[in-house]
């Protein structure tokens, strides 16, 4: 684990709202994390942004200090304005070798989360993971890393109470909704159709709620959400047409500005006077700082769920005692399977090694007496070497794996 860095800016150092201007959307990721790579002599990388973390997870011989943090964003080339950059740089969360393996499995099994026992981080990790594996960005290192990952996240899932009743983002505003006595024929407008407005848009659904419209950037996306809640589609561009009235806006998008602007509101309104209720669990934020000031609104966001986060903390504090433990035997684990597979990949040209013998010895060296035999005996000879030739090849491998285990 030598070369395991992560740079990490969380909700513990950042405010939600600066945190925001660090989240990279989807068609510029790959251009960014390529430049990194060109730039900083990184091999292996992928990036994981949530609703309180933007974390990267990359491979690196350097020393992570300052100065590499600065460069890196620099390199990312996110336009940040000079005094945003230094305030990332003092704020940063550097981890490195089996300190950044740590962090890693406690952030996928939540124990960093904003809502302890909150699975849908190790969904996210895992999404973000496969989209710069699929780009090319990640290799068998982190493969074994995140193999491991998922095998961690499960035990603690599963032999620890650190899940069992979550109040993930999604049960939490959904307890709000119920709190303010929003009904199941209450209008509801779903602004964005990613994974987290997916989640609230289903669980909304199995608790009998059922008139929904869905916007999004992407129609095909909308079109599949709304299927699945019997709702209607539009694209995000004609949310401001929109007239047919609402009583509750969902919202979360990757947008880096107001989607939700004071003129936008007002006409989604259409006059309607009454006091409205706007879930925005976007970072950055969704709604525009107007509309929350000048109009009549219960407004929840990701920031004002923080407190109810940090009593089941305290609640869970033995399951994450628990979970620690999980963490820590499988760290132990993982140690013995990178030796492993440095000798598989130290090994890996031993067939190839084998099998150009082979070759020698039946083509070259006794090519002339082979000649002599009858069809007979080169069947026999032919057996006791492809015999021979298999035993050099795993009796080596099984040896070294005995000897790792005894020295470990």
């Amino acid at each position: 684990m030598e070369y395991l860095k992560i740079i990490a800016f969380t909700h513990q150092q950042i405010d939600l709202k600066s945190l925001g201007k660090l989240v990279i959307c989807e068609e510029t990721l790959d251009d960014r994390l390529r430049n990194i790579q060109s730039e900083l002599q990184v091999k292996e990388i992928f990036y994981v942004g949530t609703c309180n973390r933007v974390e990267f997870i990359f491979t690196s011989a350097q020393t992570i200090d300052d100065n590499f943090t600065r460069r890196f964003l620099q390199v990312l080339n996110m336009g940040l304005p000079e005094e945003y950059l230094e305030k990332f740089v003092e704020n940063v969360s550097v981890y490195e070798k089996e300190e950044a393996f740590n962090h890693l499995l406690r952030m996928s099994c939540s124990l960093e989360s904003l809502v302890v026992g909150e699975k849908e981080i190790l969904a996210q990790v895992r999404k973000a993971y496969q989209a710069c594996k699929d780009s090319g960005f990640t290799g068998d290192y982190m493969r074994m890393i995140m193999d491991r990952v998922v095998k961690t996240a499960k035990e603690v899932y599963t032999h620890t109470n650190i899940s069992r009743n979550p109040v993930s983002v999604v049960s939490l505003a959904y307890r709000k909704l119920k709190e303010l006595n929003v009904c199941g024929n209450s209008r509801l407008l779903i602004i964005g159709a990613g994974e987290t407005n997916n989640n609230i848009a289903q669980y909304l659904k199995k608790h009998t709620y059922s008139n929904f419209v869905v916007f999004n950037r992407t129609i095909e996306k909308a079109q599949a959400l709304a299927k699945e809640l019997n709702g209607e589609a539009h694209a995000l561009s004609a949310i401001a047409q929109y007239d047919k009235g609402f009583d509750v806006i969902i919202t979360c998008t990757g947008s880096t500005e107001p989607v939700i602007t004071e003129e936008i509101y007002r006409k989604l309104l259409n006059g309607d006077t009454g006091k409205k209720v706007i879930v925005d669990l976007a970072v950055p934020n969704d709604t525009d700082l107007a509309v929350r000031e000048q109009f009549p609104i219960h407004y929840i966001e990701v920031e004002s769920l923080k407190e109810i986060a940090r009593k089941n903390i305290q609640e869970r504090y033995d399951e994450l005692v628990h979970a620690e433990r999980i963490i820590e035997t499988n760290i132990k684990e993982f140690e013995s399977v990178l030796r492993q597979r440095r000798i598989e990949i130290a090994m890996s040209e031993v067939p190839k090694k084998i099998k150009e013998i082979k070759q020698t010895a039946l083509q070259g060296v006794f090519a002339n007496e082979i000649n002599t035999l009858d069809e007979s005996s080169k069947a026999v000879l032919e057996r006791v070497i492809d015999y021979m030739e298999k035993k050099y090849i795993s009796v080596p491998m099984v040896m070294a794996k005995e000897i790792l285990a005894k020295n470990s």
